[in-house]
């Protein structure tokens, strides 16, 4: 299967798993260089300054868009009473690693820079993702940990932490599954320049050499899901530099199952619950 025919593919499958639509507001914007956003506001929220989450949709940077995963930022934004700035970053094998993860940087930047013009508190900011947005998401919470506001909260997605793809539930096979250790290996192939890219922290963040001073995080995995293992990895290395750190595990779910979620009534209670957890972390924000 080509690129093109796996966004169609993917694509697809999110128009027929989409659920009920959550009820919110919803604008497109272009944020420095070109890069789509798509904000996410509660019906009823005015102009005043919400707490929100920079999300990045997944995919395995080949596929994936804004549209994609619209129903997921809809029912977070409803759910957790947060703006979603959802963020269209470039995707390989037309853009390659470094690509996303500097769209994605360039994105959160210009997203808190513009926080108060856009009704959003710029004190009150997390990041989030699902699959490779998820390790889109622990990369800019690295790079931003300078940043003169803090991020407030990571939510990692069943993310890929470490390019290797050499854990154990890597070699777990499980026939049948949307996505296999042979998935993600096709996605690395699209997406890396070389094989020396798997060394990079921005490609591999578990590999970063400091992880300390990190936003507290949530991390999901899933009991059937090549990558569980890279978030049970990434959620020990952030505990233990001190970060504080919590892991939800679903054994009886696949990978991507929050995008069948809005099909499916057990995945809309996991996506309530995120909601909820989101929205209590950044409760005690100065929202204006």
């Amino acid at each position: 299967m080509t690129p093109a025919e796996a966004r169609q593919a993917m694509a697809a499958r999110a128009m027929a798993a989409a659920g009920p639509r959550a009820e919110c507001e919803a604008r497109d914007l272009v944020a420095a260089g070109g890069i789509r956003l798509r904000i996410y506001r509660p019906a009823g929220s005015g102009s005043s300054c919400l707490p929100f989450l920079v999300y990045f949709h997944g995919g395995g940077w080949v596929l994936g868009s804004l549209d994609t995963h619209d129903g997921l930022c809809r029912a977070l934004c409803a759910g957790s009473g947060c703006a979603v700035v959802a963020v269209d970053y470039r995707l390989a094998p037309e853009a390659r690693f470094p690509a996303a993860v500097e769209d994605a940087e360039v994105a959160a930047l210009w997203i808190l820079d513009h926080a108060r013009e856009l009704a959003l508190d710029p004190a009150a900011a997390a990041v989030g993702g699902d699959s490779a947005g998820g390790t889109l998401a622990a990369v800019v919470a690295i790079a931003l940990k300078g940043h003169p506001v803090p991020l407030r909260f990571q939510m990692l997605l069943y993310p890929c932490t470490d390019m290797n793809m050499d854990r154990g539930s890597y070699a777990v096979s499980w026939p049948g599954l949307p996505v296999t250790a042979a998935t993600m290996r096709w996605f690395r192939s699209h997406y890396l320049r070389s094989p020396a890219d798997r060394r990079d922290w921005r490609a591999s963040p578990i590999l970063a050499e400091v992880l300390a001073d990190l936003p507290p995080a949530l991390i999901v995995t899933a009991g059937y899901d090549p990558l569980a293992d890279d978030g049970v990895a990434y959620c020990e290395r952030l505990r233990e530099a001190g970060v504080a750190a919590e892991r939800w595990h679903f054994a009886g779910q696949i990978h991507g199952f929050l995008n069948l979620g809005l099909a499916i009534p057990s995945g809309l209670a996991t996506i309530r619950d995120l909601a909820a957890a989101l929205r209590a972390a950044l409760a005690t924000s100065g929202a204006a």
